[in-house]
């Protein structure tokens, strides 16, 4: 699959999930996060805008939160929520995880839950994430990881793309992005494995996989929490 077409895709089936309940999801960042009051935080890919709003009650009223997505049919059930809601302190943004709408140095933490892996440039995803983080700033993310490569029907299924699979890097891989953006204390803190059956339907998986390569597959795709911190001294807008 081209990026552009992996890119078209993701958008076309994100603008779908905003009008039913779906989508990927591995995790709560936020309940890893331990968020202060008055902090400014950025939520990658807030979709209709949960984990935005469930920072935005520990932030309090002297913090913000931003919530960043690129399909204007979420943005639209999000700011509808945040209308109900009656949060003050909360504002979504359009925009793509790859090129934030956001200030250098202008966050204190970055939430992302299962949205990095659906990137088409993932060390692209962490530079900027880097850049608009303030110095000690923390990124905290949920995604899915691989511990083995895909067969090849299933790494190079649209589908599993757009199920937040086939895009996964290898853990390590995923781990040294984050280290080669320049962020710092990077730590796993916790891992589970995801099931493919959670993730696609039965006739789905047996269209792309037989039941007996199954087994090889079992453990390779994880759920990871993981932290990480842009060091103190880093001033400036790219990495150190």
């Amino acid at each position: 699959m081209k990026r552009e077409d992996i890119h078209k895709r993701v958008r076309n089936a994100y603008g779908q999930v905003a009008t039913r309940q779906g989508g990927c999801g591995c995790g709560n960042p936020v309940a890893l996060a331990s968020l202060r009051e008055g902090e400014v935080v950025l939520d990658q890919g807030s979709g209709a805008g949960f984990d935005s709003f469930l920072a935005a009650e520990r932030v309090g009223p002297t913090g913000r939160v931003i919530g960043i997505d690129m399909t204007a049919e979420m943005l639209d059930k999000a700011r509808e929520n945040a209308k109900k809601s009656g949060r003050a302190n909360v504002e979504f943004r359009l925009g793509e995880i790859e090129h934030l709408p956001v200030a250098d140095s202008s966050v204190d933490v970055i939430l992302s839950n299962c949205v990095i892996n659906l990137s088409t440039d993932k060390p692209q995803v962490f530079r900027e994430a880097f850049r608009v983080l303030r110095p000690g700033g923390r990124l905290m993310v949920s995604d899915i990881v691989l511990m083995a490569p895909l067969p090849a029907p299933l790494a190079e299924s649209a589908l599993l793309y757009s199920s937040c699979v086939a895009g996964a890097l290898i853990k390590e891989e995923y781990l040294g992005s984050i280290a080669g953006a320049g962020f710092t204390e990077i730590a796993v803190q916790g891992e589970t494995v995801f099931p493919l059956d959670l993730i696609v339907s039965e006739p789905e998986l047996a269209g792309l996989l037989a039941k007996d390569e199954r087994a090889s597959i079992e453990k390779s795709i994880v759920s990871v929490r993981v932290g990480a911190r842009k060091p103190a001294g880093c001033g400036c807008g790219g990495a150190c």
